[in-house]
């Protein structure tokens, strides 16, 4: 049994998907983000960062949602999240998994939380740097995925692709959305059309895009 703590459509998001995917048995703790919940002392005691997910597995408390993902495709093989363990497609897994970990959601979290860098609002030249580089990621996945695709792997879905549909959604709001980029849009609509996603659509009751 694992317990998951969560907010609705942040990076926890992927971790709930993986869940359902590999239909474990799992409780939810939502961490109401409005009242300041991830600040409180009992949840620093889980997650001394103050950020979802937190993950209990076997009674311990782990966090960070791409390392999540990798344990929990670990512990449940059989559920395709990851290539088999030493072939070059469980490589290139771990590459892409590490790559939108490192790249991607670092700039997100400076893109949305701009006291990161010390002020309430960007200064324009920072905010037009973060959009260029969330923008240079779309580029290069869109392109990778014209050649290799449809998914980050080829022609198998992987936990890679749910976390890259998580990372596609959070950009809705953005001058461009990674809608935008034809292959990339391909996938987030492979993506959202499994069980899962709908499923965590409704127990999270989250809308749209």
């Amino acid at each position: 049994m694992y317990t998951l703590y969560y907010s609705p459509g942040t990076a926890s998001m992927v971790v709930h998907l993986a869940l359902l995917e590999i239909n474990a048995p799992h409780d939810l703790r939502l961490v109401d983000f409005d009242s300041g919940e991830q600040h409180s002392a009992a949840y620093l005691r889980l997650n001394a960062g103050g950020t979802v997910p937190t993950l209990i597995i076997d009674g311990k408390a782990f966090s960070e949602s791409g390392a999540l993902l990798m344990i929990l495709a670990e512990r449940h093989p059989q559920a395709g999240l990851a290539p088999a363990a030493g072939t070059p497609e469980h490589d290139a897994w771990t590459q892409w998994i590490v790559y939108l970990s490192n790249t991607l959601m670092s700039t997100y979290r400076l893109w949305f939380y701009p006291a990161e860098l010390g002020s309430d609002e960007h200064d324009p030249a920072i905010r037009a740097a973060l959009h260029k580089k969330i923008e240079g990621v779309w580029d290069r996945l869109d392109a990778h995925l014209k050649a290799e695709g449809p998914y980050l792997l080829g022609a198998q879905c992987s936990g890679a692709d749910l976390m890259l549909a998580m990372l596609m959604r959070w950009s809705r709001n953005m001058p461009r959305p990674a809608s935008e980029w034809p292959a990339l849009k391909r996938l987030a609509d492979l993506i959202r059309a499994r069980p899962s996603w709908q499923r965590l659509y409704e127990i999270e009751a989250l809308d749209g895009w």
